[in-house]
């Protein structure tokens, strides 16, 4: 009997319920009308120009051509070099690969550790797409629900419940997609000494307001490390990212390189050793405009009736239940898209312990972030019109 059709593995992969909004918003602006985009996780600056003229420049000398599997040498050094810096922590260029991006770091990684039926610690809320790396190499999800009142901090004992003889990883990300959160030294510290390898997403490392972020290889070599140049460098679109692993995963993870993926784009790495090493002033003169824009967004919501009982302290993002509005963030989401004509994202595209909730993003001006805020008003004030039948 033969069976055609979709595999159970591609079955099983759920939609990323922001593109779904983002598409729907697109559409509405090829209408004539204009949305105010907090929904992207995406910063809304142009790469930085040394940046562009480094690849234009390995372009133009003809770095066309395929890489060391692992990356450029002189990229993997200026990584190295990176966390030696910000970090204290020692690493030879031998524990490094240089990807297209963090995405395929992560299914890599899944990939080297896990076999069917391991399972991995992921916190809920967390990033939408997560959970189907972890499927797609036919391992399982387990979650561990964090706490808006604790302003969604990680402790041990959330993890330590949820562990079993087939955890293989604990997956953390600080500061974090979806709530903002960074988590603290003694709170990595304690998760670090759990007995799983933990898989630190430092993809929003540089964008930190309050405080400092702390690397996982501070604390501990069994540990993987995903990190990139998209959020922080403002590279989004050059496909560029990284992973640190413990030395006896470096060739599995070589290999697999190679089959899947052959090396990340040549004159991308050259624009990655500039964003590290010429970018620094244009970093940080982002993180201050986040920094304003982040305190304008809460003062903002909390004026509207939401309630944010820990403030978040980095990435780009404030989660804000919006529970007293509607158990269906989802619907909420496209009701405040048509009718405010603002893109949020709903917090059950992060897992089940946020539903009710909202993703707003503030990598958009402080103009357009005032301005939604503006019809955000309105349209809390045409609901309750409603509500009251008035």
């Amino acid at each position: 009997m033969h069976h055609y059709g979709v595999s159970r593995r591609a079955q099983e992969i759920t939609p990323f319920l922001v593109m779904d909004i983002l598409e729907r918003a697109q559409e509405l602006e090829r209408q004539g009308i204009s949305v105010i985009h907090l929904e992207v996780g995406q910063p809304d600056w142009d790469t930085p120009q040394v940046v562009k003229e480094a690849a234009f420049a390995a372009m133009q000398r003809g770095e066309t051509q395929y890489t060391h599997s692992m990356g450029l040498l002189e990229l993997r050094q200026a990584i190295c070099q990176h966390y030696a810096e910000k970090y204290g922590v020692r690493l030879t260029p031998d524990r490094v690969i240089v990807t297209s991006g963090t995405s395929p770091a992560m299914l890599l990684i899944f990939a080297a550790l896990l076999d069917p039926g391991d399972e991995i610690i992921l916190t809920d809320p967390h990033y939408a797409c997560y959970p189907n790396f972890v499927r797609l190499v036919d391992a399982v999800p387990r979650y561990a629900p964090i706490r808006e009142t604790d302003g969604f901090q990680v402790h041990q004992e959330d993890f330590a419940r949820h562990l079993t003889a087939r955890t293989k990883a604990l997956l953390i990300n600080s500061p974090a997609n979806p709530t903002g959160t960074v988590l603290t030294r003694k709170h990595m510290e304690e998760i670090a000494g759990l007995g799983p390898y933990v898989i630190s997403d430092e993809i929003y490392h540089g964008l930190i307001y309050e405080g400092r972020e702390h690397s996982i290889l501070e604390f501990t070599d069994r540990a993987f490390v995903i990190n990139g140049f998209s959020k922080a460098y403002a590279m989004t679109g050059w496909r560029l990212g990284y992973l640190i692993a413990p030395p006896e995963f470096m060739r599995p993870l070589q290999k697999l390189m190679q089959n899947f993926f052959i090396s990340a784009n040549a004159f991308v790495q050259q624009a990655g050793i500039a964003a590290l090493t010429l970018a620094g002033a244009e970093v940080e003169q982002m993180r201050q405009i986040y920094s304003q824009r982040r305190r304008f967004l809460v003062d903002g919501l909390k004026k509207l009736g939401f309630a944010i009982p820990v403030e978040p302290t980095g990435a780009f993002y404030v989660f804000v239940n919006a529970g007293h509005l509607s158990g269906d963030s989802y619907q909420l989401a496209f009701d405040i898209l048509e009718q405010a004509h603002v893109g949020v994202t709903p917090g059950v595209d992060f897992g089940s312990n946020g539903e009710g909730f909202l993703r707003f993003s503030y990598a958009n001006s402080l103009d357009n972030i005032g301005d939604a805020l503006g019809r955000l008003e309105q349209y809390l004030s045409g609901r309750y019109i409603e509500n009251t039948g008035g």
